[in-house]
């Protein structure tokens, strides 16, 4: 029986590039693909994939809180990072969010099969070059406070904040998430008393520092 799998990445090419890699796998076979968090959540409550090849910066709900929406509702499906990224708070996130695995986009192509079979495995798979960022992270932050966006924020704060750097307006924010404008300023409101920042262009640019959101329009 084949391993089901989502490809999860804004860039087109990307994704198109991974299908045919994976589908010259006889024991793979790719069920879908799509360009941003909430559709990939969407696909995986749809779907029920195995894995999912989740980019970490996408528009719309970043893979971190993607991951983290997918597994509180269906823990069995395994997450496989895929990403530009090789900051520690992106890998970071992503390994505590549950993701079984981190894979940089300049690797080898044979290499993200081989990750795909340590994850569908059930083992952890990190790309050898931010093998040392963890590693250095527990040794030297376990006993102390996560101050990330992470931990820091709710995931609905997160939500609003994606989005509001994306350059929706209140309205659109409140249409995309289901809520009312009202909730949207309070929202807005409180994350700049957490953050303490009084401007939406800081906002921004925290979003972007904290893999939130890319700094691509």
């Amino acid at each position: 029986m084949s391993t089901r799998i989502v490809i999860a990445d804004d860039h087109t090419i990307v994704r198109h590039g991974l299908a045919k890699l994976i589908e010259a796998e006889e024991d793979m076979e790719v069920i879908a693909q799509t360009d941003n968090g909430i559709s990939t959540v969407e696909l995986a409550r749809e779907l029920s994939p195995d894995v999912i090849v989740m980019d970490v910066a996408m528009p719309d709900l970043n893979g971190i809180d993607a991951t983290q929406q997918i597994l509180r509702e269906n823990p069995k499906i395994k997450i496989l990072a895929l990403s530009m990224h090789s900051g520690k708070k992106f890998v970071i996130a992503m390994l505590q969010t549950g993701a079984m695995g981190y894979l940089l986009k300049d690797c080898a192509l044979e290499e993200l099969i081989t990750a795909l079979r340590t994850v569908i495995e059930g083992k952890t798979y990190l790309s050898p070059s931010i093998s040392d960022i963890v590693v250095q992270n527990y040794v030297r932050n376990t006993n102390q406070q996560d101050d990330s966006a992470f931990s820091v924020l709710s995931q609905r704060e997160r939500e609003v904040l994606q989005l509001m750097a994306e350059g929706n307006t209140t309205k659109q924010i409140a249409l995309r998430l289901h809520i009312s404008p009202k909730t949207v300023e309070g929202h807005r409101l409180r994350l700049m008393n957490k953050l303490d920042i009084d401007n939406v262009a800081q906002l921004t640019k925290y979003a972007i520092q904290e893999g939130l959101t890319s700094a691509e329009p």
